[in-house]
């Protein structure tokens, strides 16, 4: 704004890069890791420091961390992004780590964010130069390691979990930046039951609170004194217009997630592509979007319309394919196909019924006609004796048989409704069970 009471002048960083702390100190959060005592702040501190992966939300210190080791251990400090770099880049930056080592005597800490972005051959092009010490790799990652990460690259590293950050943390972050030279040096008013507000507004994210505070800073009401005031109704109207913006992973973000999710069981295709389209738009990653979009087809649909499951493998596929945007037309459809399918949670009961069985029942024997007899030794225990071929019963159905343990035989798990393919699948139970019971070969 260009009558802001805290005008930006050239060059000037963004308060949340101002407010990177210089040393472990400095640093708000991550007390498992970093408390007094802990492994890897004794690490730190002795100059023992190895390759790692930093695991956890944005916003809560990955970046401060990597910059506060290379600060530590006098290491020079280099970063690329796996958003924009390729393997040409990790060549350029291997080679200066190798000249910086060799000429200099100088070690590398190389910061790579968003690791689980590059692909297999990627992060292998880092693993040779882990090995020989060329660099301390240091990964970022908002995403599972042990699903989006190489083992390879996993066996050279250590995984090291990154939470969201408490209230009094997030408090304690923004009252240094309303006192401290690298923030408003004092000259900031807020009450603390706004500045309560805003920290538990940020959900765990100290950027978002800083960001926060920056926008509400551009608002303030000036006193005659040149300080300004933050009240209760500036910081709502910056919430009102930036909280969608800054609430990735944040309460809001899952309650639209489960809004999507209640829209497409309810049959709503309007209320499933407006809450589709608030996600993609607060910055959710489609991919995330197209995984969730699975699981519902299976869980909502299932059998009723099992095209839905196809469908959204589909979308999936062409948003790895295509990317952003035009991926997301894909979900767009595939959502709203979903929407309207015929609704079954048939298959998510009958799974969720025999887990739960599984779990709590003894573990029963495999019946022994049911039993695989490759060898001869085998086949004298009676294993797969009085088996009975399906293929070779009349209509491919061996009438009378049963392929549950003798202790369960009575059980059934799955339960078509009466809605869309289910119907079919009923009917088609129903003309099974009464082949069974007019049957002269019951198993028990």
């Amino acid at each position: 704004m260009q009558d802001s009471l805290f005008q930006a002048e050239a060059g000037f960083q963004p308060l949340a890069a101002r407010m990177r702390p210089a040393s472990l100190e400095g640093y708000v959060g991550q007390a498992h890791l970093v408390g007094p005592g802990k492994p890897l702040r004794r690490a730190v501190e002795q100059g023992q420091l190895h390759s790692m992966i930093l695991w956890g939300p944005p916003g809560v210190g990955k970046t401060t961390f990597a910059r506060l080791l290379a600060n530590v251990g006098d290491l020079s400090f280099e970063t690329i992004s796996a958003v924009l770099s390729g393997v040409k880049d990790i060549r350029e930056v291997v080679e200066r780590a190798r000249n910086r080592k060799y000429s200099q005597g100088q070690d590398t800490l190389l910061f790579v964010d968003e690791v689980h972005r590059f692909n297999k051959s990627q992060q292998d092009a880092f693993l040779p130069h882990i090995e020989d010490g060329t660099f301390i790799f240091v990964g970022a990652t908002t995403e599972n390691p042990s699903f989006e990460l190489n083992s390879a690259l996993l066996s050279r590293t250590r995984v090291y979990v990154l939470k969201n950050l408490d209230t009094p943390d997030i408090l304690r972050l923004l009252n240094t930046a309303l006192t401290g030279k690298q923030g408003f040096n004092g000259q900031l008013n807020v009450d603390a039951t706004v500045l309560e507000t805003m920290a538990q507004a940020s959900g765990g994210d100290a950027r978002r609170a800083l960001n926060i505070l920056e926008v509400a800073a551009d608002l303030a009401e000036p006193g005659p004194d040149g300080s300004g005031t933050i009240t209760s109704a500036t910081l709502e109207q910056v919430l009102q217009t930036s909280l969608r913006r800054f609430d990735k992973g944040g309460d809001v973000f899952y309650d639209q997630i489960s809004a999507l999710h209640k829209s497409v069981r309810g049959s709503s295709p309007d209320g499933s592509l407006y809450w589709l389209c608030r996600m993609i738009d607060g910055g959710c990653d489609p991919l995330y979007i197209a995984r969730r979009l699975v699981r519902i087809a299976s869980e909502d649909i299932g059998n009723a319309d099992p095209r839905a499951l196809q469908i959204t493998l589909q979308a999936w596929d062409a948003q790895e394919r295509l990317g952003s945007p035009e991926g997301e037309l894909a979900l767009a459809q595939a959502v709203t196909y979903l929407a309207f399918a015929p609704k079954s949670n048939a298959v998510y009961n009958a799974f969720n019924q025999c887990m739960a069985d599984v779990r709590s029942d003894p573990d029963y024997e495999v019946p022994v006609h049911l039993r695989n007899a490759p060898t001869k030794l085998l086949k004298s225990m009676g294993h797969g004796e009085e088996y009975r071929y399906a293929h070779d019963e009349p209509g491919a159905y061996a009438a009378g048989e049963c392929y549950l343990p003798e202790a369960i035989q009575a059980r059934n798990y799955y339960q078509p409704v009466q809605r869309g393919l289910e119907i079919k699948l009923a009917e088609k139970r129903q003309r099974l069970a009464a082949l069974d019971a007019a049957s002269q070969k019951q198993r028990y």
